[in-house]
């Protein structure tokens, strides 16, 4: 709703758990609603294997299409809200973890949200979590409603979310939490603001990079894919070559099944794979229990050499193709909605701040801080009006900064070239300092604002 700044059919916010369907939000010339049953069976729609889900699912799953600019770039699923305790889980008739890891595999982006007052992880989502297991790179948080604490609060809010997410998922990076205040609502805290701002902007830059990033990514999931095909059948053909020819069937089965740890060092030492492109041994074991190993296939090597081929050549071909592609396409980014009130204007991220301040206004903005600046200037004792840089560098190195970045602000200061600073380059190098020490980045050319008005060149006027 805050993405698309529009209601969407379907939609239902509430501080309660207002919805138990999945809602695939969709570009459509026209606002309507499309019930599960229909599109799994629409070959234009891509959800056609989601049919082995059941009826119960699909009795709660739409897909909900609205005329939105936001939504000709990218589309969003809406799950359900995540209950608590085992009643619930049980009374929604499908596997609701199963369905979050088809959809997982499938999208470029999993956003997990949490409220600033409800940081508890309940049975149902740390299960729903681990259902994202080996999409890591994919998830990010979201901590929402963080207007409505204190700083003081806020901190220990987020220290509790990053410990009970680090129980729960086993990633030894810090996962990337946003925090903000995702609504159009007056903010209750705006002691906070500057850091929603940049929180949410950091959001909407990732987001907005995702259909640039989309042909990479399902290159990326052919690869994985191709990967996990070849163990599988290197897993299969042994099985199925241990397996007694006449008597002892059912037994040898047992045994192998119990023995699939070692099995897999086996094939791991074997053809050198890596321990990481094995499935996982549990639920391995528990498929391997419905199927009669004597019906599997043995192995084709003609067919791993093929998919040893395409990932040692056909794809870094694809690759190339796929950047050249790029590079001649216009960049496609995320537009509409929320995103169009972040790129320009006053509202802007960082507009009128740090090297920008003073962009839009008729007097040099260094001015105003100048008389202090210039005294410090005139003890540095200046020849014919400029001071050396051995008398700069003794003041500069005050300010405690690296070298490098000072070396960067003489670089920009130093207007004229002549290794020599005025009393208006030197003002502004104090300028340029105070907006690293601020914690802004430095330009990489003088914007033309911030040029010192001795060393602007006169406007050229015709005749």
């Amino acid at each position: 709703r805050y993405l698309l700044e529009q209601d969407f059919p379907g939609m239902r916010i509430g501080p309660e758990p207002t919805t138990d369907s999945f809602i695939a939000v969709m570009y459509g010339d026209s606002e309507g609603n499309v019930p599960g049953n229909a599109l799994v069976v629409d070959p234009k729609k891509p959800f056609r294997k989601l049919s082995r889900f059941g009826n119960a699912f699909l009795n709660r799953f739409m897909c909900s299409q609205l005329p939105n600019q936001v939504l000709k770039s990218i589309s969003i699923i809406d799950s359900p809200g995540i209950l608590s305790g085992e009643k619930q889980r049980i009374s929604r008739g499908y596997d609701f973890c199963q369905v979050l890891q088809w959809f997982a595999e499938r999208v470029d982006r999993i956003i997990l949200l949490f409220d600033a007052h409800k940081l508890d992880i309940s049975d149902e989502f740390s299960e729903a979590i681990k259902s994202f297991r080996g999409q890591d790179d994919k998830i990010r948080v979201v901590l929402n409603k963080a207007d409505q604490v204190d700083t003081q609060q806020l901190m220990r809010v987020y220290g509790a979310l990053m410990w009970s997410l680090g129980k729960v998922i086993n990633t030894p990076e810090v996962l990337r939490v946003y925090i903000g205040s995702f609504w159009s609502n007056p903010l209750r805290n705006t002691e906070n603001r500057r850091l929603f701002e940049a929180e949410a902007q950091d959001l909407f830059k990732d987001i907005q990079g995702l259909p640039q990033k989309a042909a990479v990514r399902k290159l990326n999931d052919l690869i994985k894919r191709a990967r996990l095909a070849k163990v599988h059948a290197y897993i299969i053909s042994y099985l199925k070559k241990e397996m007694p020819s006449v008597f002892g069937k059912e037994n040898k089965k047992k045994e192998l099944i119990s023995r699939l740890p070692e099995i897999y060092t086996q094939l791991q030492r074997e053809y050198h794979i890596s321990a990481g492109d094995f499935p996982e041994v549990k639920k391995m074991q528990e498929l391997l229990e419905n199927y009669d190993f004597t019906k599997f296939h043995s192995l084709k090597p003609k067919l791993i050499e093929a998919v040893d081929n395409m990932l040692a050549n056909k794809i870094a071909s694809l690759m190339n193709l796929i950047r050249q592609e790029e590079s001649n396409m216009p960049t496609e980014i995320v537009h509409g909605g929320a995103f169009d009130g972040t790129m320009a204007g006053p509202f802007g991220h960082g507009y009128g701040e740090g090297a920008k301040e003073g962009a839009d206004e008729e007097e040099w903005v260094v001015a105003k801080d100048k008389p202090a600046y210039d005294e410090i200037f005139y003890t540095l004792s200046p020849i014919n009006g400029k001071i050396s840089g051995i008398s700069a560098k003794k003041e500069m190195v005050t300010s405690k900064l690296p070298n490098s970045v000072l070396g960067k602000i003489w670089k920009l200061a130093d207007c004229d070239g002549d290794g020599m600073l005025d009393d208006e380059e030197f003002a502004l190098a104090k300028h340029l300092i105070k907006i690293k020490l601020d914690g802004y980045e430095l330009p990489g050319t003088l914007p033309s604002h911030l040029v010192p008005p001795s060393h602007r060149k006169p406007f050229q006027t015709a005749e």
